[in-house]
């Protein structure tokens, strides 16, 4: 269904706007048209449908069947649900926002938020083709175990706390604390819908320009990734060829489907596996685009947490992969 967004952005980019497909500038509007729109359709999809449900489910024993009795199934769950959910960084924020606001625990919805860039079905498909099924069950195993383990993490240090103060209400309106449970009342379609209306144009309201500004800094840096400064300066597996590649990684951005052609070059090209690949999980999951939207319900002291274990978990896995595919 989300191809939509693709032939919508080809038609009015190349046809209405009459730029080259084959151009930079071309390259950029269609990104920016293609993301923006997608963006905002799932944000309206999500935090209305989940909102919608959070006024006529009982959201507490939800939360408490997730938070007390299987938590640990709750972070394998979330890592699950991120994996085979094509959404790119920043189309996982609406879900991540849908999730905060229903008062699932932070813990199991990181766990979503930073597995669902790093894993879907086109790109394991496409890594199939590249590397074969053993590296690639080891990218799906480590993407998840990421989200896990920063889901227990965020869950241990109590992240919640550094939601903005919107977001930290929305969460703290659908947590009970103990057994004193609110059962919700029954609400007509109307009361129920009028609450999701409400909820979703107070989430738009605050969220909508940085969306335009994240994704409009993603497609100004979309057509200008450097393939041969990565082939001269990262090809030849030192140590520090990795962390390198997750640094260089961060200000450019895309989805993990996309990445994949620059991934093949790279590799076709000479550069180490496990370095194109944490180059391309910092691409995908660490970009500056995602972390604009981010800072718009964390704080800044969540973000750079989060940024963080992206980093040394993309670097580990980068000298892992080197370490295992030279053997």
């Amino acid at each position: 269904m989300l191809s939509i967004f693709t032939t919508l952005a080809d038609w009015l980019t190349y046809d209405l706007f009459g730029l080259a497909s084959d151009s930079k500038l071309g390259e950029a509007v269609q990104f920016f048209i293609e993301d923006t729109t997608k963006i905002f359709f799932l944000l309206i999809l999500m935090i209305y449908a989940i909102a919608l449900v959070r006024a006529s489910l009982d959201i507490e024993r939800v939360r408490d069947y997730l938070a007390e009795n299987n938590k640990f199934f709750g972070y394998f769950m979330g890592s699950t649900f991120g994996a085979i959910t094509p959404f790119c960084s920043c189309s996982s924020i609406p879900v991540f926002l849908g999730f905060t606001s229903a008062g699932i625990p932070i813990g199991i919805t990181m766990s979503f938020l930073l597995t669902s860039p790093l894993i879907n079905e086109v790109a394991v498909l496409l890594l199939l083709s590249l590397v074969g099924w053993k590296i690639t069950l080891v990218y799906v195993m480590v993407g998840m175990a990421i989200g896990i383990a920063g889901g227990v993490f965020l869950d241990l240090i109590r992240a919640e706390k550094l939601l903005q103060p919107f977001a930290l209400k929305a969460y703290q309106t659908g947590v009970v604390s103990g057994s004193n449970h609110s059962y919700r009342a029954k609400l007509s379609f109307i009361e129920r819908h009028d609450f999701a209306k409400t909820e979703l144009l107070d989430i738009l309201g605050r969220v909508w320009k940085w969306v335009f500004i994240g994704v409009g800094l993603g497609a100004a840096l979309h057509g200008f990734i450097p393939e041969n400064w990565f082939e001269q300066n990262l090809g030849s597996g030192q140590w520090w060829s990795v962390p390198m590649a997750v640094l260089a990684g961060i200000p450019l951005y895309s989805n993990a489907t996309g990445v994949i052609p620059v991934m093949e070059s790279l590799i076709v090209k000479g550069l180490p596996l496990g370095t194109t690949l944490a180059f391309c999980m910092s691409t995908v999951a660490a970009s500056f685009p995602e972390f604009i939207l981010l800072k718009q319900v964390m704080t800044w002291k969540l973000v750079a947490i989060i940024f963080m274990i992206l980093l040394i978990s993309f670097t580990l896995v980068g000298w892992f992969i080197n370490m295992v595919y030279v053997l």
